[in-house]
């Protein structure tokens, strides 16, 4: 298998942490992939010419990270980390479509404050986005407070790590911490995990 991907993408790193705790990382050949760069080959891939995007060796090609790490569940015998079935299914999903909003909304500001320039940005747009982010940080408080997160491995768990991670890489000065004691002390224990230290972003990307 082969995936593009970028090394700062949060997308990509949910991913490639699932890979790592299943035992399928040597599996994945990884080609890193400038997404603006026409000439990458990229959309012939696929079309909407975004990371995640994980070729098969049939050169059938998957996309976007739901779906990528959906497959690479399936290629192993070990413990699922998305349930087959019941409620327990949904609850990994509808925590892994949380962390991956609140993602959307943060890259959404990213572009708008850090890339696009000053004159240009429109200031309630960047609230709006920063106000999902807030939200969504204060009901994965209240479910880390409800004991929810503990001693969970699971997709969803892996989505919540990796979106505060970049929350922490792309917004430090916000600081989620201080509202959210219970998710920063969950955080900090499972940030430890060998899968998540070994896909942290690059310093100063």
């Amino acid at each position: 298998m082969k995936l593009r991907y970028s090394p700062t993408s949060p997308y990509v790193r949910k991913l490639l942490v699932c890979a790592l705790e299943r035992g399928l990382d040597e599996r994945i050949e990884r080609l890193p992939t400038d997404t603006g760069d026409p000439a990458s080959g990229l959309a012939a891939q696929n079309p909407l010419g975004k990371v995640p995007t994980l070729v098969l060796d049939d050169d059938q090609a998957l996309y976007d990270s739901p779906v990528i790490c959906e497959y690479l569940d399936s290629l192993h015998d070990g413990e699922p980390l998305i349930p087959p079935a019941g409620p327990a299914r949904w609850t990994v999903k509808r925590r892994e479509a949380l962390a991956d909003g609140i993602l959307d909304a943060a890259l959404l500001r990213m572009i708008e404050t850090k890339r696009r320039p000053e004159e240009f940005r429109w200031p309630a747009w960047i609230e709006a986005q920063a106000g999902k982010m807030r939200r969504g940080v204060a009901a994965l408080e209240a479910e880390a407070s409800a004991g929810g997160l503990e001693g969970a491995l699971d997709l969803g768990t892996i989505a919540i790590a990796c979106t505060l991670g970049y929350l922490d890489f792309r917004f430090g000065d916000d600081d989620w911490r201080a509202g959210a004691p219970a998710l920063a002390a969950w955080y900090e224990a499972f940030a430890q995990r060998p899968s998540m230290q070994a896909t942290r972003p690059p310093e100063g990307a």
